[in-house]
Parts: C-alpha cells; structure tokens; sequence
C-alpha cells in the first residue's frame, strides 16, 4: 500500500469534493509504446540480432519463387483477382526445402523496397521463448506497424493508453485492440497515402502450445497441443485478412502437416486463399542447387589454393541428385567441407560421394540427408555421448536462460569441470552446430543450423537402426540429472 499526503503543512482548508487523477496503465515513466516493447519477441523479426545468421538465399538462386512472391505482394493474382482480394497467400514444402532462407530474404526484399510491414519467424529451437510460442505474435507485429507511419504509431499508443490490460488478453482480442482499430482509424484519414505491404509469417508449424495451470481446479482440462495453438493462429490471420481496413497482403511458410492441410486445402470447398505455393512440386530446386555448389566450390578452392580440376568429373550432378530438392542437404556438406578440423575436404568429399552412391536404389529424399548426419556425427569420438549433449543442449535452451550459455552448459554436463569434455565430444561437429568461441562461451549459447536435425535424432526409424544413434527422451532426462548431480558435488 502506498500512503500519499496531499497539502500536508495546509491549514483551514476546506474542500467539498477533491478529485485526484493519476494514470495508472503503464509504469512510472513508461509510455505505451515502450510498454508494448517489453511484451514483443524481437528475435522473430526478420533483422533481429538473433536471425544474423539465419539462412539466406545464395544470390542469383531461388530467383523464380522470389520475385513471384513479391509480385503477388504488390498486385495480388492480378487482373484475375476480383473485388474481394484474397489476401494469404500459404508457402509450404519439406523440411530443408529452403522456406525460411526465401522468407528471409524475401522480407529483406521488401524492406529495401519499402513494403514490408511485419515480420515473425517462430523456431522450435530458440532460446526465446517468444519464437517457440504465440504469446508474443500479435504484439511483435503491432510493434512493427507502429514504426510504419506516425499516424499508425499515435493510434496504437493510442489504443494501449485506453485498453492497459490488452497484454493479458487473448490474441483475437488483442488483434482487434493493437491492429484493427488502429489501421481503421488510419483508414479514416483520406489525406494520407493506403499503406500496403506484406506480412509475411515463416515456421508457423514450429509454434509451441502455450499452457496455462490452474492449480485451484480439481480437474484441469487437458494440455493444449501445438496444432491448437497453429489452427488458432491461422484463424487469426484469417480473420484479420477478412477486415477491409486491413491493407496487408499475408504470406504464411510452413511445412505441409495436418493442420495447415486441413486449413487451406479442405476438401470441395471454395476458399478464401490465394494459390498456394508447394516449392517441392511448383518449382525444380535443382539448378539453384547446381549453383550454389558451384559458387561454394568456386570459395573452397580459392580458400585452399586447390587447382581448377580438384573436382572430381560429375561431383555437382552426383550431389545436386543426392540433395533431391533440399537446399539443407547442400548447405550442411559445405559447412562441413568448410569447418572440419583433421579431414582435409578432399577426403571428406570423397567420403560423401562414397557414401551418396551406397543409397542410389532408395526412393526416399530424407536417406541422404540421414546418411550425412551419421556421418557428421559419427567423426565425434563418442557419437552417442554427443547425441545426448546435443539433446541436452536444445532442453537447455528451450526452458533456462542463463543456464544454456555455454560455459554453464559445460559445467552442467561435463563430468570433470577442469575437462574439456564438450570440445572433445563436439569439436568436429561445427556443420551442424553454431559453436561459440571460448572468448564468448560465458554469454553465448550453443545454437543449431537446422530442426531437421532434431527430427532425424528424434526418430529411432531414421537413426535407431545402422546408425544406432537413437536415445530416447527419459535416456536424457535421466542423464541430465545425472551430470547435475554430479556437478553439485
């Protein structure tokens, strides 16, 4: 409780009626919009510090898709398109397929070009617990549209000043109070230039429920799933690209699951999407993957001062058929030609090439990939320690803060703390994780390149059987309790 005197040292003053007025929606000396700072994920924005190093299209590569995409963000399906535009748009393919790096530099695209208007790439494998959930969607793109204009930026202070308690609302409503209302307020205002632009949403299937415990019910309902919290974004996006002060065209990224499925493809029914955009299906990656190993040979070669023919004939067609499509598989032999510390990259070349032509007869795109990662991982000295300092990591970023920078990690984990266990173990596994430096290890944390590693250690049919690589989730529960233990003695 706080106690206030008002006129403390006054005498014989006499007051029928004493109004007090203090504006209690934001802390002391906090605006509005500062307020609305404090509840975004600014690492889910495309030029977030946290994305520096985020996938981006080689150049001259994914050019096609590319310049589609932001010829449908300036004019829609064109003079097809009838009175009512269908404003989302749904980009959808496999994993490793390129989604995100298009995304990215698509956004980047229209941001040069002045017709961006918010950006939000979730990531399962954050340690921002905003890019794993949806708490901070709307915010994060409301803080992004409040630096589209300054009318939009009065009215979404605006709009927080008379609704304080929008931050613990739920998105629906929170899409009306920091979105909506503000642009049609700015709608109203016929002086000024439309605005019109993209929003452009990557890895929505990678959002994570959000839970909410109420210890006072004797019987919960049950936990939310990720598919109730992605259907639920998805609806939002809907309802707000239905809204006729809404300007934005929507582009939304996302693997093919169910429930994107089931959202933009529903069966005999007319919907109110434009075409979507299948990268698998819609457009051959091959000659986009021809160049960028092209390009990144070109670099290795002049890096090592390899002669013009160090190639062996045929080791681009022999790859680019090993990637079937997947940029991620192309991109992880480069990083590990790039970084590996005692093989020599033309013996690790011939080693990817003898191991692609043992897999020739298999119709499945993801074996070569699998094959790659065993082999990555089996250069550590104990593949299978790795795997579960690897899993541990990604626990450790996904719930601690502090406690996953690396130095932390290596006392959390390592069984010795003056040991150097975690070079040891994962020193030779730089193509698939961001290591960072000693110099950096107290406030740095371990990060990875790609989820698709996550899907291979997590599945015992993809690394359970030749490779043996498979550990099963209680395995590293158990064995992060273990080394805790250990620590603590």
């Amino acid at each position: 409780m706080v106690h206030v005197e008002i006129l403390p040292d006054s005498q014989g003053l006499h007051a029928e009626r004493v109004k007090i007025v203090t504006n209690i929606s934001s802390p002391a000396g906090v605006g509005p919009l500062k307020e609305l700072e404090g509840h975004i994920a600014a690492g889910a924005i495309h030029n977030s510090d946290e994305r520096c190093d985020a996938p981006k299209c080689q150049p001259e590569t994914r050019v096609a898709v590319q310049n589609d995409l932001y010829d449908w963000i300036l004019d829609g399906d064109g003079a097809s398109e009838s009175e009512y535009p269908k404003k989302i748009k749904w980009v959808t393919g496999p994993a490793g397929c390129g989604k995100t790096a298009i995304m990215g530099s698509l956004a980047g695209r229209c941001a040069t070009n002045g017709v961006v208007g918010a950006t939000f790439f979730f990531a399962s494998w954050s340690a921002s617990m905003g890019r794993r959930r949806k708490t901070a969607f709307v915010t994060t793109l409301a803080s992004q549209l409040a630096e589209h204009r300054e009318d939009l930026k009065n009215a979404i202070s605006n709009a927080i000043e008379k609704n304080p308690s929008v931050f613990k609302k739920n998105l629906h409503a929170q899409m009306e109070i920091l979105v909506l209302a503000p642009l049609r307020e700015v709608a109203l205002q016929s002086d000024r230039p439309q605005l019109r632009g993209a929003i452009i949403v990557d890895g929505v299937d990678e959002c994570e429920a959000e839970q909410y415990h109420d210890g006072s019910r004797a019987h919960p309902p049950p936990a939310r799933t990720n598919e109730q919290d992605q259907l639920e974004i998805l609806q939002i996006l809907l309802a707000v690209s239905s809204d006729p002060s809404f300007p934005f065209r929507i582009l939304i990224a996302s693997r093919p699951e169910r429930v994107f499925r089931t959202f933009f493809d529903p069966p005999n029914i007319p919907t109110p999407f434009a075409h979507k955009l299948d990268l698998h299906k819609d457009y051959d990656a091959n000659a986009d993957i021809t160049l960028f190993f092209e390009v990144q040979f070109n670099h290795l070669r002049r890096r090592y001062n390899f002669p013009p023919s160090w190639l062996p004939p045929g080791t681009i067609q022999t790859l680019v058929e090993n990637a079937s499509g997947q940029f991620i598989y192309a991109a992880t032999v480069i990083r590990l030609l790039e970084t590996a510390h005692q093989d020599p990259p033309e013996a690790l070349l011939k080693a990817i090439l003898a191991m692609g032509a043992t897999l020739k007869t298999t119709s499945n795109p993801l074996k070569q990939l699998d094959a790659l990662y065993s082999h990555v991982l089996e250069s550590s000295p104990d593949p299978l320690l790795s795997v579960r300092w690897i899993r541990s990591i990604k626990e450790l970023n996904r719930y601690i803060s502090r406690l996953s920078w690396a130095s932390n990690v290596h006392l959390l984990l390592q069984t010795d703390p003056e040991s150097n266990e975690a070079e040891h173990l994962l020193g030779n596994l730089h193509s698939l994780i961001r290591i960072p430096p000693p110099s950096d290890q107290a406030t740095t944390k371990y990060d990875f390149y790609h989820k698709s590693l996550f899907d291979f250690l997590e599945d015992p049919t993809r690394c359970g059987n030749e490779q043996n690589l498979y550990v099963e989730k209680k395995e590293i529960e158990v064995f992060k309790w273990d080394r805790f233990i250990q620590a603590c003695m």
